[in-house]
């Protein structure tokens, strides 16, 4: 098969498992098409949201349309590094039984891995977490256990502050993606999924996705495939890079935002791997899309994810972020001009 008809396939098993989900998961189409994106672009996300708004239900049904297997785990204070890899416990006979832990349970059969309320985890169990997230790959029983397919998603809990430890900056940069999942909008949606039985149960929602969509042992080389494939011009490289320096210096490109005094605003702006990531990420909005090039608009699809948790805020405003970021990004937005 030619390599346009190969990508042609691709986007339209793409679209199909897009489809699908929207129809167990309804209410989040945007997100939906970001973690679609991060799929694709392999790279790993953070998810922002309340509780009960349905990331679990979320990330089983993109696992089970990939085909792969999925992981999870519960972040505690008490949680050490050692619960990622294995499980000890006595058997009936008083013999004690060691299990893989959840984090190389499957091993090259994962496809989604998803740690729940990762800052309630101490900074060492992150660490282990993100070691894994870079290498796809972990050390237990004195072997290397490798799954070269698993994307990881990570939640924090964002409500309770006891007892809870907060991403670094170097930790948040590994992410592809941060990805607000809420309460949906529409009111249709918000009956449905009150009053439908259907939504009740997650067991037999998921039920209905019997055959895998995608092949998770695909995603690898086919992400290859689009970064090759997808071309940006030098005018979208230099919107880009206009972009990049805005983080760093937003006062020199005229953003304001009220009750903020900018030339205080930014202690770092987005790293290397940040804007590299957005680039990707461009290239795979612009892919599923049906197009071979990058537009404005593609940026601008991944601009919020790929750079809200990117950017970072001297301590007098930190405490503000969630109010400053959003504003902050649009600014990005709308006040650099694109080709």
């Amino acid at each position: 098969m030619a390599d346009t008809e190969r990508l042609q396939s691709a986007r339209d098993k793409a679209l199909a498992l897009e489809k699908v989900v929207n129809t167990v998961v309804i209410g989040q189409q945007k997100a939906i098409r970001l973690i679609l994106i991060a799929l694709h672009a392999r790279g790993h996300v953070l998810l922002e949201g309340g509780v009960g708004v349905g990331k679990t239900t979320l990330l089983r049904a993109f696992s089970k349309a990939l085909g792969g297997a999925f992981g999870r785990i519960e972040g505690s204070v008490d949680l050490m590094p050692s619960d990622l890899l294995y499980s000890a416990w006595v058997d009936g006979e008083g013999k004690p039984v060691i299990d893989p832990g959840p984090l190389i349970a499957h091993g090259d059969d994962t496809a989604v891995f998803f740690f729940n309320e990762i800052n309630r985890a101490r900074p060492q169990v992150q660490s282990l977490l993100l070691r894994a997230m870079a290498e796809r790959s972990a050390e237990a029983f004195g072997k290397e256990y490798k799954f070269p397919h698993m994307v990881v998603f990570a939640d924090r809990n964002g409500v309770e502050k006891e007892e809870t430890f907060e991403l670094s900056a170097a930790a948040r940069d590994r992410f592809l993606f941060e990805i607000g999942i809420s309460n949906p909008e529409a009111v249709d949606d918000r009956k449905s999924l009150i009053f439908d039985s259907k939504f009740h149960d997650v067991d037999e929602l998921l039920s209905g996705l019997s055959e895998p969509l995608l092949d998770y042992t695909e995603l690898n080389a086919l992400d290859k495939d689009v970064q090759h494939a997808v071309f940006v011009s030098q005018e979208i490289e230099d919107y880009i890079i206009r972009i990049w320096d805005a983080t760093w210096k937003p006062q020199d490109f005229g953003i304001d935002i009220p009750d903020v005094f900018m030339e205080d605003l930014v202690v770092a702006g987005a790293s290397v791997r940040g804007m590299s990531a957005m680039v990707r990420a461009a290239k795979v909005s612009a892919w599923l899309e049906g197009r071979d090039h990058v537009l404005p608009d593609d940026v601008h699809t991944v601009l919020f994810a790929t750079l809200t948790h990117r950017v970072f805020l001297s301590p007098i405003y930190e405490g503000r972020r969630e109010q400053i970021m959003p504003q902050f990004i649009a600014a990005l937005r709308d006040h650099i001009s694109a080709p």
